[in-house]
């Protein structure tokens, strides 16, 4: 076996917008706190070749993932479904979603040279593919996140920044990680890592460009062990925050460190401990899906924006109001909705599961912020050995909400399809998990 990393430094320029945290915030960047980067694994078994890029960013559009595997597949000849372009999530990096424009802007220079430094770092790693030895873990990782559905969220920071402090439900959250170390000649070349948690320690009052809490906690290792590259890789967060959350900035910017270091300490044992993994095959695949939403009557949607514009046209409306600005957000998506209704177009275009197996391991990737149900029931139903389910990968198409939070509504139910321009999922609990168990069975066939 063979692996290869590559690093490529995609930070942009001061003054772009920062996505994340609510609405118009015209939430500019002042400075940079940590690099961004596109961090790149290639691995390599009897002519197979797969690549995954984890990239310090709220996410991608599957435009920049076909022009990021356009341009790898050029120089290295692999296909499509052996190109994997995940972010992890970080909400103080740059607006990179455009479907997301009410919540941070793209910065079009950025957009225009972001695919090619994505794909460099991916070009780099093949280009490094050397003999190697593939270790896993999995070690305890507490004190980082809370499920923000279905448990107390945002604890004050006298609590939840005190050393024993611990999230009144943790099975609520994932409370391990997963650690993958490359090894060359007896040294470490690079690893992976792999939590589920949003990365959100900061707020909309912080205007500094970093990874967040994983970032963060990734440059300390790497500069832990001079030379080598790690990936985190965002798991099931659509449901956890980080403990720390919408604070000040200056307790934010003090809180970033504690926690990134929280993870660096549960990560630093893995390392250690990781076993060599049997990587007897590896292989890939790529779905086409469409997931379904909900259908709604022309008059059903005229209806709502009716009642999202008397709020917003009425006498006394001000752009200072938060309420006036979220509002905006959600009558544009209603008028999204009744363009499609009144045109014959569908609620929901096709995005893309995508699956590696590397032996026992297997990554299973969807556009989604995740929720942890769906990772559970995948993982109790797959044949993989190590199953990781991963968000946030190739596309952004919303939540991928549970179906108890599905029945209940609110932000990651309802909300945020509007933002999208589109109705509620159907099922989306029910169609992720048989669209991943339909890739962990085709990897096993």
């Amino acid at each position: 076996m063979r692996i290869g990393f590559g690093k490529v430094d995609i930070t942009p320029r001061i003054g772009v917008e920062l996505c994340g945290f609510g609405f118009f915030l015209n939430r500019y960047a002042v400075g940079v706190r940590d690099a961004l980067y596109a961090r790149a694994l290639a691995v390599e078994q009897d002519g197979t070749t797969v690549v995954v890029v984890s990239n310090d960013l709220i996410g991608v559009e599957l435009s920049s993932t076909t022009e990021v595997r356009r341009l790898v597949g050029e120089a290295t000849g692999l296909p499509p479904e052996a190109i994997m372009v995940h972010c992890t999530h970080t909400h103080s990096g740059p607006a990179t979603l455009a479907g997301l424009n009410m919540m941070g802007t793209p910065d079009p220079p950025y957009l225009e040279t972001l695919p090619r430094r994505i794909a460099t770092a991916c070009i780099e790693a093949v280009k490094n593919l050397a003999p190697a030895t593939l270790s896993h873990a999995e070690v305890p990782c507490v004190g980082i996140a809370v499920n923000r559905e279905y448990d107390k969220d945002a604890p004050p920071l006298e609590e939840c920044l005190c050393e024993e402090w611990c999230p009144a439900k943790p099975e609520l959250t994932d409370t391990t990680c997963h650690v993958l170390t490359v090894h060359r000649e007896g040294e470490l070349a690079g690893f992976l890592t792999y939590y589920g948690c949003h990365p959100v320690v900061c707020s909309a009052t912080t205007r500094y460009l970093h990874g967040d809490w994983c970032g963060v906690a990734t440059g300390m290792l790497e500069r832990e062990h001079p030379g080598s590259v790690g990936l985190f890789l965002q798991g099931a967060e659509g449901d956890v925050n980080s403990c720390v959350v919408h604070k000040p900035e200056k307790e934010a910017l003090l809180a970033l460190d504690v926690l990134a270091a929280r993870y660096a300490n549960a990560v630093r044992p893995g390392l250690e401990q990781a076993q060599p993994l049997d990587v007897d095959t590896v292989s890939c695949q790529r779905m086409e899906k469409t997931f379904t939403r909900r259908p709604m009557s022309l008059e059903e949607v005229e209806a709502k924006v009716a009642e999202q514009e008397a709020i917003i046209k009425a006498p006394g409306a001000s752009d200072e109001d938060g309420t006036v600005r979220a509002t905006t957000a959600f009558a544009q998506g209603w008028r999204q909705v009744r363009e499609k209704i009144q045109g014959g177009l569908p609620l929901e275009p096709p995005t893309e599961v995508q699956g590696f197996r590397l032996g026992p391991l297997e990554l299973l990737a969807g556009p989604f912020e995740t929720f942890q149900a769906i990772k559970n029931d995948t993982q109790a139903a797959a044949q993989a050995p190590i199953p990781l389910v991963l968000a946030m990968t190739n596309d952004w198409r919303g939540y991928a909400t549970d179906r108890t939070c599905a029945a209940r509504g609110g932000y990651a139910a309802e909300m945020v399809p509007l933002l999208l321009g589109t109705t509620p999922f159907a099922d989306a609990h029910g169609e992720l998990v048989a669209a991943f168990l339909e890739l962990d069975a085709a990897l096993h066939a």
